[in-house]
C-alpha cells in the first residue's frame, strides 16, 4: 500500500487523474472502476479538463464499471448511478452509454443481479484500475460495517447515517433510498489496481481506521490492506489521524520520479 498525503483536493485530483490516463494510454480498452459522491468529483472534473484541452488520451474503446446502484429509484432517475456519472464524466469523455455498466436494479430480476454483474466484470477481463471513497464509518462502497470481507455483488440496506449522507443529492430524506446492490469488498478486491481517496476531517477516524488499524469487519476499507497494488490519496485533513503520517510523508518525497504509480 502507498499512502500520499497531498495538500490539497486539486493536487489529489491531479495525482488520481494521471494514475487513470496512464492505464488508458497503456491499455487502449482498458476496464475503468468508478465511484460516485462528491469525493471523485474533483478527479472527473482533472480528466475533462485535460480531455477538453485535448491533452488526455482517447476513452473511445474504454469499458467502465460502477461500484453500485439505488434500488427502488424510478428508470433514468436523474440520482440513478447510471445517471450521474454519465452527467458527471462519461458523455462527455466520448465514452458511449452501452459501455457503462452498472448493477442492474430491475425488481423482477433483483435476486440474481450481483451474479450478473459479476459475470459482466469477468467477461471483459476484470478491472484494471478502481477509484473508491470511503464512508465516515468505514464503508466501502456500500459495503457497511459487519460485510463479510469476501462478500460479492449483491443488495445492501443503507444505514440511516449513510442515508443521511447521501440525502444532500435528494430533495428530502424520504427519497433517499433504502436498498442498493453495490460491489462486494471481494470483488472489488479483484481490481488490479485500488485508488482510494479520503478528503475532509469526517473522513481522518475511518482513513486512519483502514490504513493503520486490523484489517476488520468494523472497518471495511481496512480490506484495502490485502491487496497488493493500492494507492491511497489524501488531503491534509483525513491524513490528519495518522499515526505514521510523518514516514508517509518521507517516503513520498523521495519516490523516483520513474516509479509511477
Amino acid at each position: 500500500m502507498e499512502v500520499v498525503p497531498l495538500g490539497s483536493d486539486s493536487e489529489i485530483a491531479a495525482v488520481a487523474a494521471g494514475i487513470i490516463e496512464a492505464v488508458v494510454r497503456h491499455r487502449p480498452a482498458a476496464v475503468l472502476g468508478l465511484a460516485t459522491g462528491s469525493t471523485p468529483l474533483p478527479t472527473y472534473r482533472e480528466l475533462l479538463s485535460r480531455h477538453k484541452a485535448a491533452v488526455g488520451p482517447s476513452y473511445a474503446a474504454v469499458t467502465c464499471f460502477n461500484l453500485d446502484e439505488y434500488v427502488g429509484l424510478a428508470a433514468g432517475h436523474e440520482q440513478s448511478y447510471l445517471a450521474t456519472i454519465a452527467r458527471e464524466l462519461t458523455d462527455a469523455l466520448g465514452i458511449s452509454r452501452d459501455r457503462v455498466n452498472g448493477p442492474d436494479p430491475s425488481s423482477d430480476g433483483l435476486e440474481t443481479a450481483g451474479e450478473r454483474y459479476e459475470a459482466l466484470i469477468a467477461a471483459v477481463g476484470g478491472i484494471d484500475v478502481q477509484l473508491l471513497g470511503i464512508g465516515s464509518d468505514g464503508h466501502l462502497a456500500f459495503n457497511e460495517p459487519g460485510s463479510s470481507l469476501a462478500s460479492r455483488t449483491r443488495v445492501k440496506t443503507l444505514t440511516a447515517q449513510t442515508r443521511k449522507d447521501n440525502a444532500r443529492f435528494f430533495s428530502s430524506l424520504d427519497e433517499v433510498p433504502t436498498h442498493v446492490l453495490t460491489q462486494g469488498l471481494g470483488t472489488i478486491l479483484e481490481a488490479r489496481h485500488l485508488v482510494l481517496i479520503a478528503t475532509g476531517e469526517s473522513k481522518a477516524n475511518a482513513t486512519a481506521a483502514a490504513v493503520e488499524g486490523p484489517v476488520s469487519a468494523s472497518c471495511p476499507a481496512s480490506v484495502v490492506q490485502l491487496h497488493p497494488h493500492v494507492t491511497v490519496l489524501l488531503d491534509p485533513a483525513a491524513a490528519s489521524r495518522l499515526d505514521r503520517l510523518a514516514y508517509y510523508r518521507e517516503v513520498y518525497t523521495a519516490k523516483p520520479a520513474w516509479q509511477g504509480f
